[in-house]
């Protein structure tokens, strides 16, 4: 059996010395536990060990385990690609979209919202390395969108999320994370109304320490919590 629980302590005690590393304030650093492929049972696991937030990467995923009380006690985050169409199932459900990555995914979700009466908390995504089979918003494109994101009435937006290229070498992604710092603090120098720069999540379990150490206060852990990925079962169409 994987050992969840000694190793959510040492996730827990590595940001902790990260934080003090960086000149952090205790606590300041959140951990997100990567949920993806895991079963209710080892994500409940997780939640007594001291997990307080669980990132889903996949709408099937969360909407199936969620009536099963896998996430319960804890704060649920959305972190995967999201598509339009399946936008319905995360708003006024999960506390943080992380991972939204076009104006057009924003205003389907404002939209959705809107409908609903609630107000959703989102993150936008950037495309920090450039990459062409990455979504996230060019660093470049970032500001322009931004701007037009403000005026929709029915979302929060509460910072900006990154996943850098893999990286081969460690301490390769310390460049990326450097941008994404410089980016966030730019954005939030600017005090746009409806953009409040308080979530800059990036880092998972390879490189979160030197995302903390360029200001990441969201690190999305799943490897160093639950093992490696089980292998994904096959659906009918494809056994």
């Amino acid at each position: 059996m994987v050992p969840i629980e000694e190793n959510v302590a040492r996730v827990l005690d590595e940001i902790a010395r990260a934080e003090r590393e960086s000149g952090r304030a205790p606590g300041s650093v959140r951990l997100c536990a990567a949920t993806k492929l895991n079963t209710p049972e080892s994500i409940q696991r997780a939640i007594a060990a001291g997990v307080h937030i669980c990132g889903e990467n996949r709408v099937q995923e969360l909407t199936a385990k969620r009536p099963l009380g896998a996430y319960e006690g804890a704060e649920l985050h959305f972190i995967g690609h999201l598509q339009k169409n399946k936008a319905k199932e995360l708003v006024g459900v999960a506390a943080l979209i992380q991972s939204c990555d076009s104006l057009e995914l924003l205003e389907k979700i404002n939209s959705l919202a809107l409908a609903r009466g609630v107000r959703q908390n989102v993150l936008l995504e950037v495309n920090i390395g450039g990459e062409a089979a990455k979504s996230g918003f060019a660093p470049e494109a970032l500001e322009e969108n931004l701007e037009k994101a403000v005026f929709l009435e029915a979302i929060s937006i509460r910072g900006l999320m990154a996943i850098p290229p893999r990286a081969e070498q460690p301490g390769e992604n310390r460049r990326f994370f450097a941008k994404m710092q410089q980016l966030f603090v730019d954005i939030g120098a600017k005090k746009y109304d409806n953009a409040n720069m308080e979530v800059l999540s990036m880092g998972m379990s390879g490189d979160f320490v030197d995302a903390i150490a360029f200001g990441s206060n969201l690190v999305r852990v799943g490897t160093a919590i639950f093992g490696p990925r089980p292998a994904p079962v096959p659906s009918a169409t494809t056994r």
